[in-house]
C-alpha cells in the first residue's frame, strides 16, 4: 500500500456567500499522478490552491475542515508558509519564468533559503533542468533571458525551479493547456519519469492527458467530489452515470 502523504477532510471553501467547495474529503499516495477532472467551475483548481495556502491571497476566502500535509493540519495558526510552499511547489497554466536568466530562475529559490556556494547552486540548477528533461535545450544558454524561449521549454524551467528547493508535492493547475501537442507530449513524459521521487497532483481538462498518465483521478462537479478511483478503472467502469456522462463527452 502506498503511504498517504496529503489528505483533505471535510473541506469547506466560501468565496464570499458562495460556496465552492462542498465537504471534500481525499487522499493522495506518494509518487503517484493524481488527475482532477470536470466541467469549468466545478471547483478542481480552488481544491488544487488549497493544498499549499494559494487560497490565502484571495480576498474574502473562507476555509473549514483540515489538509493533512504528513499528518499535520496545513491550516493551523503556526504553519510556516514558505516552508509549506517549498514542500508542494506549484505550477501554473500559463509558463511564468521570471524575466531573468535560465540560471536566476531555477536557482531562485535556493538563494531566497540562503544557499550561497556556487558549486551547490551549480549542482542544483543542472539536476533540476535534467530532471525537468530541459537541460540539452537549454545547457549553453543558462544565462539567456527564460523568456526568450518556446513556452513548452518555459513550462519546463518553470519546473525545475520547483523542483530545486526539493518539494515533496508537486501540484500543476493545466500545465500544458497553453502549449502544442509535441510540447504537450514532453511534459507529460517529464511527470511519468518525476512520480518515481515525487507525488504529483495535477489539473487537467484533457481526458485523454488524465488517462494516458495518471495512477488516480477525481471528478469533481459543481463543488464536490463525484467519484475518485484508480483512473484504468474510472474511465473503464465508471460508477457514477455523471462520471460516464462527462468521460462521454456529453457535457463538459
Amino acid at each position: 500500500m502506498a503511504e498517504v502523504i496529503i489528505e483533505s477532510k471535510q473541506l469547506d471553501l466560501f468565496y464570499g456567500y458562495f460556496q465552492a467547495l462542498k465537504k471534500i474529503n481525499l487522499q493522495f499516495e506518494t509518487n503517484q499522478i493524481a488527475a482532477l477532472i470536470g466541467p469549468s467551475g466545478c471547483g478542481k483548481s480552488t481544491f488544487l490552491r488549497c493544498l499549499n495556502r494559494m487560497n490565502d491571497l484571495v480576498d474574502g476566502v473562507k476555509i473549514d475542515g483540515e489538509v493533512l500535509y504528513e499528518k499535520q493540519d496545513i491550516y493551523a495558526p503556526n504553519t510556516n508558509l514558505v516552508e509549506l510552499r517549498k514542500q508542494i511547489g506549484m505550477v501554473f497554466q500559463q509558463p511564468n519564468p521570471f524575466p531573468f536568466s535560465v540560471y536566476d530562475n531555477v536557482a531562485f529559490g535556493l538563494r531566497l533559503a540562503g544557499v550561497k556556494d556556487k558549486k551547490l547552486l551549480d549542482e542544483k540548477v543542472e539536476k533540476s533542468l535534467r530532471q525537468a528533461a530541459v537541460w540539452e535545450e537549454v545547457k549553453d544558454k543558462l544565462h539567456t533571458n527564460a523568456l526568450s524561449f518556446s513556452g513548452g521549454q518555459q513550462q519546463r524551467i518553470c519546473i525545475a525551479r520547483v523542483l530545486a528547493v526539493s518539494p515533496k508535492i508537486i501540484l500543476l493547475d493545466e500545465p500544458t493547456s497553453a502549449l502544442d501537442p509535441i510540447s504537450s507530449a514532453k511534459i507529460e513524459e517529464t511527470l511519468i519519469n518525476l512520480k518515481k521521487e515525487y507525488t504529483i497532483i495535477m489539473v487537467t481538462h484533457n481526458l485523454a492527458q488524465a488517462s494516458r498518465i495518471s495512477d488516480k483521478t477525481v471528478f469533481f462537479m459543481d463543488g464536490q467530489v463525484v467519484e475518485a478511483a484508480a483512473t484504468k478503472k474510472m474511465f473503464l467502469n465508471p460508477e457514477k452515470t455523471a462520471t460516464a456522462d462527462y468521460l462521454a463527452g456529453k457535457f463538459g
